[in-house]
């Protein structure tokens, strides 16, 4: 799943366990599945600040740093 379908499944999951009308077993699993996408959604973060910080950035000898991000 792509990062913005990863966050409005979260907001699903976040929606239906703030109503406070499942089941205990039934919110246990919506817990768990909304923790991974929180941790998936966080990780991609986490790469997006960093092409960012590296786009951002420059050599010593003031020239720009690059990289080639489709092989990744």
């Amino acid at each position: 799943m792509d990062f913005e379908k990863n966050l409005k499944r979260l907001e699903e999951i976040v929606s239906k366990l703030e109503d406070g009308e499942l089941q205990l077993e039934q919110s246990l699993k919506l817990f768990e599945e909304g923790i991974s996408i929180s941790r998936a959604c966080n990780q991609k973060l986490t790469e997006a600040e960093n092409r960012v910080k590296l786009l951002l950035s420059v050599n010593p000898d003031n020239s720009e740093v690059t990289k080639d991000f489709s092989a990744e």
